[in-house]
Parts: C-alpha cells; sequence; structure tokens
C-alpha cells in the first residue's frame, strides 16, 4: 500500500521531465501519450487504494525521508491517505485526465504543444503532493507549486500582455493569501510544537498545552487568509476571472478539479481547530456568503462565456466556504466533488464551442450552435441543469445539503444562499439559450465554419456528463434516504476525518425546501428563457448607456477600478519615489561614493610610487622612527 501511495505523485512528475528535457524531440503524439499516461495511471493507482479501502479505510502514512531536523523543530516529507485525500486524489486525477485528453484537440495547433503538457503534469503533482501530505509544510510546498504552475498557465500566450498582467495578477494576490498561510503555520508550532496533522489532531493532544480561545481565532483567521487566496474569496478573488486569459482547458483544471478546491481542502483538513473558533467559523460563513452573492450578481451581466463561468465559480466557492462556516465540513466536500465535474463540463463545453467559433468568446455574437454541435449541446445543457440544483442532476444533492445546514443553523443564510442559486439558475440558462438557441449571430465565415469539435474533445465531454448526472448520488439527503433505504454514503466515508453531519432536518422540512427551491428555479429558468429564446433579447453593446444598478454590476462593482486607485497606483508612487530617493541617491550613492574613495585614494597613493630611490629611503627612516615612537610612548 505504501508503495502506491507513492507512486500517485510520481507518475505525473516523471512524466513532466521526460515531456521538458526531450521537448522538441518528442513529436506532439509522443507528448500526449506522456502526459496523458501519467495521470491516468496516477488514476488507477488512487483507484487500487480506494477499492481496496474503501469497506473500512485505515489511514497510511508514509515517509519519504526525513526533510527538518533543527533544534525541537523536526519535519518529514510524508504523506498521508485517509478518507478526505482519498476523494480528492480521485477527483484531481480523473478530471485532471479528461482534462488532458480535451487538451489533446484543443491545443493541436499550438506552437506550445509540449510545454502545455509539462506544465498540466507539474500542475498535477504539486496538487497531489498538496492533498497527501502530512503535515503544514508539505502542504504548503503544493500550495506553493499550485501558485507557480498556474502563473505559468494562465499567463502560457504571453506575447499578449494582457495576459502575462493576468498571470503576475493572480502570483501577487496569492501571495498575499500565503503570508496569512505561514503565519499561521509558525503559530502553531510555536503553540503546539508540531505541524504534523496525525499528532496535532489526535483526540487529547491539544489539551496538553495551554493556551486561550484569542490564539486559536488567530491561527484560523490565518489559515483561512490563506484559504481565501487560493479560494477566491472577498477580497482576494478578482485574480480568478483574470485567469481566463489562459487556454481554456486551464481554466477548467483551475476552476474545477485543483487549484481553487486547495482552500476548501486546506479548511476541511484542519477543522478541528476552526470547530474550536466559533468567531473564525462565522466569520467564513458570513465572507463565503458575500462572495457567492457578489459572485452570482455579476454573472448575470457577463458577455464573455468563459467569464460567465468564472464568476459563477467564485460565486459557488462561496457556497462551499458558507458551509464549512456553518461547522458542515462534508456539505462542502460534496459540493467539491459535483462541482468539479459540471463545473470541468462547462468549461471544457466552451472550449469546445470557442474551437468551433475560432476564437470568439462573446455570447452575444452566438446563437443557433444547437444544431451544428449536438454533444456539446447536450453534455452542455446536462452540465446547467445541473449547477442549476435540479434534480435528480448532481448539483441538486450537494446545494441541497448546504441550504439544509443553512436552515437549520441560521435562516438568513439559508435565504441569501437560496438567492445565489436562483440567479445562478438565470445566468447560466442565459448563457446556453444565447449561445445554443435562436439564429447565429456572427460572421458569415465563422458560420461557414461551425462544426463539432473532435472525438478527443467530445468524449470527455460525455463523461464528465454522465458524473455531473448521477454522482449526486453518493450524498443522498439524510431523512429522504432514510424514508427509502438509501444510505448517506459520503457522509458516512468522510465521517472518521470531518465527524459526523452537522444536523438534520424532518422529512417533510427537507421535502418542503426541496419542493420550494426546486420550483423556484424551473420558474426562474423560465423567466430566461422568455427574455432570451421566445422574446429573443441580446444583452446590451459594449457603449450602451446602461441603468445605474446594472452599469455597476457589468462593471463588476469597480472593485479592480478600486483596488487600482487606492492599492496599485499608491504603492506604484511609493515605489518610484524610493527609487528616485533612496535607491539611487542614497544606496547608490554610498556604493559610488566608496568608490570614489578607492579611486581618488589609490590616485593619491599612486603619487608615492615616484621610483625615487632617495625618496623612498626618507619614507623608509621616517616610517621607522614612528613605529619606535609608538612602542617607546
Amino acid at each position: 500500500m505504501e508503495q502506491l501511495v507513492k507512486l500517485i505523485p510520481l507518475f505525473p512528475l516523471i512524466s513532466f521531465a521526460l515531456i521538458g528535457l526531450l521537448n522538441r524531440r518528442l513529436t506532439k503524439t509522443h507528448a500526449a501519450i506522456f502526459a496523458c499516461t501519467g495521470v491516468l495511471l496516477s488514476f488507477i493507482d488512487s483507484v487500487l487504494i480506494f477499492v481496496s479501502q474503501s469497506s473500512h479505510f485505515h489511514p497510511v502514512e508514509v515517509s519519504i525521508f526525513d526533510w527538518i531536523s533543527a533544534g525541537n523543530f523536526k519535519a518529514s516529507f510524508s504523506f498521508l491517505l485517509d478518507p478526505l485525500s482519498s476523494i480528492f486524489l480521485l477527483v484531481i486525477t480523473g478530471v485532471g485526465f479528461l482534462i488532458h485528453v480535451f487538451s489533446i484537440g484543443y491545443m493541436k495547433d499550438d506552437d506550445g504543444f509540449r510545454r502545455f503538457f509539462a506544465y498540466l503534469n507539474l500542475f498535477i503533482f504539486f496538487m497531489l503532493v498538496l492533498v497527501l501530505g502530512n503535515n503544514f509544510l508539505v502542504m504548503f510546498i503544493g500550495w506553493e507549486g499550485v501558485g507557480f504552475c498556474s502563473f505559468m498557465l494562465i499567463g502560457f500566450w504571453f506575447k499578449d500582455q494582457k495576459n502575462n498582467d493576468a498571470a503576475k495578477k493572480a502570483f501577487v494576490m496569492n501571495r498575499v493569501g500565503d503570508l496569512g498561510f505561514l503565519i499561521a503555520m509558525c503559530l502553531i508550532f510555536f503553540t503546539f510544537g508540531t505541524l504534523n496533522y496525525t499528532q496535532l489532531f489526535q483526540p487529547g493532544f491539544m489539551s496538553q498545552f495551554s493556551f486561550d480561545a484569542t490564539t486559536i481565532t488567530i491561527i484560523t483567521v490565518c489559515l483561512f487568509i490563506g484559504a481565501m487566496g487560493k479560494s477566491a474569496q472577498i477580497p482576494l478573488y478578482t485574480w480568478l476571472p483574470d485567469a481566463m486569459a489562459g487556454p481554456t482547458p486551464v481554466s477548467a483544471l483551475i476552476h474545477a478539479a485543483t487549484m481553487v478546491t486547495a482552500g476548501i481542502y486546506m479548511v476541511a483538513r484542519t477543522n478541528v481547530l476552526f470547530s474550536m473558533s466559533p468567531d473564525t467559523m462565522q466569520l467564513v460563513a458570513i465572507i463565503g456568503t458575500a462572495t457567492a452573492l457578489l459572485g452570482a450578481s455579476i454573472g448575470l451581466f457577463q458577455n464573455d462565456i468563459k467569464k460567465v463561468l468564472a464568476y459563477s465559480t467564485v460565486s459557488q466557492l462561496g457556497l462551499m466556504f458558507l458551509a464549512l462556516g456553518l461547522g458542515a465540513y462534508t456539505a462542502a466536500v460534496f459540493h467539491v466533488v459535483t462541482h468539479a465535474f459540471f463545473k470541468a463540463l462547462l468549461f471544457l463545453g466552451s472550449g469546445s464551442v470557442i474551437h468551433s467559433m475560432g476564437g470568439e468568446q462573446d455570447i452575444r455574437k452566438m446563437g443557433g450552435l444547437k444544431k451544428h454541435m449536438p454533444v456539446t449541446y447536450t453534455t452542455f445543457l446536462i452540465g446547467t441543469i445541473a449547477i442549476s440544483g435540479i434534480p435528480p442532476l448532481a448539483g441538486f444533492f450537494s446545494k441541497d445539503q448546504i441550504l439544509s445546514e443553512a436552515l437549520s443553523h441560521n435562516p438568513t443564510l439559508f435565504v441569501l444562499g437560496m438567492l445565489v442559486s436562483l440567479m445562478t439558475a438565470f445566468y447560466m440558462f442565459r448563457l446556453f439559450f444565447l449561445t445554443f438557441h435562436g439564429k447565429f449571430r456572427g460572421t458569415h465565415e465563422q458560420e461557414h465554419h461551425l462544426h463539432e469539435s473532435p472525438f478527443t474533445m467530445t468524449m470527455p465531454l460525455v463523461v464528465l456528463s454522465v458524473f455531473a448526472a448521477f454522482a449526486g448520488f453518493i450524498g443522498f439527503p439524510h431523512a429522504l434516504g432514510e424514508k427509502l433505504g438509501i444510505h448517506n454514503w459520503f457522509d458516512h466515508y468522510l465521517e472518521p476525518v470531518l465527524g459526523k453531519t452537522a444536523s438534520h432536518l424532518s422529512l417533510s422540512t427537507e421535502l418542503t425546501m426541496m419542493g420550494v427551491t426546486t420550483a423556484l428555479v424551473v420558474i426562474v429558468i423560465l423567466i430566461a428563457r422568455h427574455f432570451y429564446v421566445t422574446k429573443a433579447t441580446l444583452p446590451m453593446a459594449e457603449n450602451v448607456e446602461r441603468p445605474a444598478v446594472q452599469k455597476v454590476i457589468y462593471n463588476k462593482y469597480f472593485i479592480d477600478e478600486f483596488y487600482y486607485n487606492f492599492i496599485t497606483r499608491p504603492l506604484d508612487a511609493l515605489s518610484a519615489f524610493l527609487q528616485n530617493f533612496f535607491d539611487n541617491k542614497i544606496v547608490n550613492g554610498l556604493v559610488n561614493g566608496f568608490g570614489q574613495v578607492v579611486v581618488k585614494g589609490g590616485a593619491f597613493v599612486r603619487q608615492l610610487q615616484s621610483g625615487n630611490i632617495n625618496a623612498y629611503a626618507i619614507t623608509f627612516v621616517i616610517a621607522v622612527i614612528l613605529i619606535f615612537s609608538i612602542f617607546i610612548f
């Protein structure tokens, strides 16, 4: 078993090394085979471990090597395989493999084909290290690794400066969160003397130490700041929509299976600490709800097909943090799993559309693609229904569990969460209807080239649509499940790590909530259909003056402009001042001053080397007299 665990991250690392080192000596076909095989082998390995442990999971600790030993601080590079990490391994490698296959067709004509697949495999490797790490330091290696790989992939088409700016923005904003994570790690070690999960979270360990509630609150808030950066929560979310600058498979990988789920994983992994701080839990729930509302409202008016999905991801991540803040850790992880399937499906579906449209991403210039792209249309519809929360597709079950927890804890949060779900249904079907229904609104040249994507692109869509449709049954609602004799496997599987589900609704309350939410979602979908199919309403053009409220939301609440004017510009001005005054005058002045002293001193001393023997003899005598005088007096 330990050998199998070691191999999981090793396969994609080997693929990265082979593609990176051989590069141009490999054909595109060979590079694709190496990349896909590495991730596929990791997936098969993860499945074998999962199947062998599914009935009764025994946590497996694997020590790779002793890493740091300094005084009383010791850290090993070691892995921990338990139910939580096992679930994430399956999602990362399974969805990651399908994204790799899709990329073969999507990137086939790109000059950076081999480099792209090398980066993808390195990305998968670091994400696997992140979820397998048995201590905070190993997690941090993976944490920083996925940040670096996201920088490289977002800016993959680096000849366009906008892509470089988006990559730098993601990198810098994540560093803000990473500082919080680093502070939290230091505080954990100073308080408890270890960074090892197994030791830290074993029953009774933390009770041996003296600490107060404030210490735990500070630790968990710092951890949450780290999660805010990776998982795009207010105020560190603006990098995520800009990450659309990368190729579409990158968007799918970042948004569905890897980077943005890292923050959810970290909070779930440290659930013992978070549960000890009610203040932090409340903060997490509030930030999550606010982020969900913000992302959903902005998505209502976006016209870039990928930007709509990006703000949808921000919104869905907010719902996951709402669940975490309520102590419903299993519900949050469940939504991570279902979201991975339908969001990867939607992003890859958008990539299929963009591929057919010759790079066009504006939904106002699409329409009528249903007859040209039947497979993409059908699978995209399944993903849209799933994210909207219509039963019995996967998104319904995971959203239902989050809303159930919200209703049990705080009716206000339930109402806000319900509002997010309704907005999600509206903007997703708005996107769907404008893209696939009505008349084609693009150019004649684009219409002439409309076609269904090749098999390497449609096959992953079909597989993901199956999971988006049926994966929800692993987390069947508790009250209804007890009535029908259907077991909630997912909650039971994660119970050893995340504890029991926080609360259960009665059967009547649960059925009423399901009926009301589903009915409202259906009504919203019909409203969207009325506007964008029956009336064939088109979104406003860019240069049209909008009503005040719509203008604010369309411009994303001017938050990017706020950051630029009140953070970026002042920092740029301060940097320019420090460069001109401190760097150029003081630092350079000191360095140049020492150089001038040496040069002028050398010029003076050089005058003594005249070649006159009489002068040398006089100097020698004077020096001897001075030396004797010093010793005598």
